[in-house]
């Protein structure tokens, strides 16, 4: 299993566009949170940096080429993946996106096949190696040791309730859908299945004894740890 499922920040203001590009991403197991402008985005960008962002270069209050050169000249964002959509289709364009530092980019109209391998590629060519611990204040998990210590006593999880605290804390104030929950750990994206999150996450939370609270629900939506 993946430490977590990516985080990906589309900046589009065709909304028709944004909704497939949407759909398509959360299909295949990413994150998604989806801007009109740069400034919605901007504001997103500040309380949480992405995984990968996906451009339009033509925003009606910003050039995606600024946004991208904006974003290089910050230490927060400079190593952030950005693939770079578009409709201008000369070579110049292109050149242009890639000098401002954009990784990739996309032309369109473009399929469905070729977002979601463009992104693939791009997040295995940038990713960083898991870390080898995840810790939560004296919530820890040592995975290279498959062991969960609070307060440096041993927490005895089975093998589920491991991953799923796993993907929590690797997603540390990310609110986790039950279906993205369900197709991490399950693997499966039956919905009538998701009852099956609840009750493990029911019993973790008493596992981790004071550390159970950490885990919130957010209603009507997943689990977030924080």
């Amino acid at each position: 299993m993946e430490k977590a499922m990516a985080l990906i920040y589309i900046v589009e203001d065709d909304e028709s566009i944004r909704e497939i590009e949407s759909i398509a991403l959360k299909n295949s197991n990413y994150i998604v949170s989806a801007f009109e402008n740069a400034k919605e985005f901007y504001k997103k960008l500040d309380e949480l940096v992405p995984d990968l962002i996906l451009l339009d270069v033509m925003l009606p209050d910003e050039s995606g080429y600024d946004i991208v050169r904006k974003l290089r000249k910050r230490p927060a964002t400079q190593d952030i993946p950005i693939i770079m959509v578009t409709a201008k289709t000369t070579e110049m364009d292109m050149i242009k996106g890639f000098d401002g530092g954009a990784d990739d980019y996309i032309k369109k109209p473009f399929s469905i096949m070729e977002l979601i391998t463009r992104v693939k590629a791009l997040l295995r060519r940038t990713a960083k190696e898991e870390p080898k611990l995840l810790k939560l204040d004296d919530l820890v998990i040592d995975h290279e040791r498959h062991v969960v210590t609070v307060n440096n006593e041993p927490v005895d999880l089975t093998y589920k309730e491991y991953e799923l605290l796993r993907l929590l804390m690797g997603s540390q104030g990310i609110v986790m859908t039950r279906e993205v929950i369900m197709r991490s750990v399950w693997d499966t994206d039956f919905e009538g299945e998701t009852r099956t999150v609840d009750m493990h996450i029911k019993t973790l939370r008493h596992k981790l004894g004071d550390y159970g609270s950490r885990i919130k629900t957010v209603r009507n939506v997943g689990y977030v740890i924080e």
